[in-house]
């Protein structure tokens, strides 16, 4: 078998991301710095609102393997309270930077890629955005190298979420490369079964050591790891 892409899933993959998986308890706190940055009151009816909102789309909670937009998630949340609907860009993108604060590309992200564009390996992105995160968000987290990418690619692309390796298949079409030619490296067990659902190879990143077994067929502790594995498969 002859590796002749590598697809990478980008938050805590190729980016850090110094917040919990699960946002719910910042809901709150997020929508108290919107409302100061904007000038706007929520009362507490309303944040209840916006909590119970956000927890419908939130996919730790309520798994879901359908994309839905930003557009809609949020008209949904400004419907609930006393802001106009004209906020709505603006809201949606403070409560996506709230988040993204302090993130970082991974240190060996550029020479990784730089690797791989060198030996001519095809490289995209599969991720799922959170709560429909617009792409100039996710792609803006991997500014630094996203010149060495030659697909990024998201949940909002594909109108699917993982562990639905349709998100794979459509990588596949777009490549030309066969999903069987294809790595797949991610951190989460879904990362592991979207690869196995579309028939790419399955490779997980372990950065902390603790015992992780989503059925992988390889595990590496960092990205320059991949190279190697590349010659190991061929």
């Amino acid at each position: 078998m002859s590796i002749r892409a590598v697809v990478f899933d980008i938050g805590q993959t190729l980016v850090f991301y110094p917040v919990p998986l699960n946002w719910s308890a910042l809901y709150r706190p997020a929508f108290e710095s919107i409302a100061e940055r904007n000038d706007l009151v929520f009362n507490e009816e309303e944040y209840e609102h916006i909590g119970k909102t956000l927890a419908k789309y939130n996919t730790r909670i309520n798994p879901r393997t359908k994309e839905i937009s930003s557009d809609v998630i949020f008209a949904e949340i400004l419907d609930g309270t006393t802001v106009p609907a004209v906020y709505k860009e603006k809201v949606k993108n403070d409560f996506y930077r709230y988040f993204r604060r302090e993130v970082r590309l991974y240190d060996e992200a550029h020479e990784t890629l730089t690797a791989l564009k060198a030996r001519g390996i095809f490289t995209a992105t599969f991720s799922d955005v959170p709560y429909g995160m617009d792409n100039e968000f996710a792609f803006e987290d991997i500014k630094d190298v996203i010149d060495l990418i030659d697909m990024p690619f998201t949940s909002n692309d594909a109108g699917l979420r993982k562990p639905d390796g349709r998100g794979l298949m459509i990588l596949s079409e777009k490549s030309g490369i066969k999903t069987s030619e294809m790595i797949f490296a991610g951190d989460e067990k879904k990362d592991i079964e979207c690869a196995f659902d579309a028939g790419a190879v399955p490779v997980l990143i372990n950065r902390d050591g603790e015992s992780k077994s989503f059925g992988q067929a390889y595990t590496i502790k960092s990205l320059n790891e991949i190279s190697a594995l590349i010659d190991s498969i061929e």
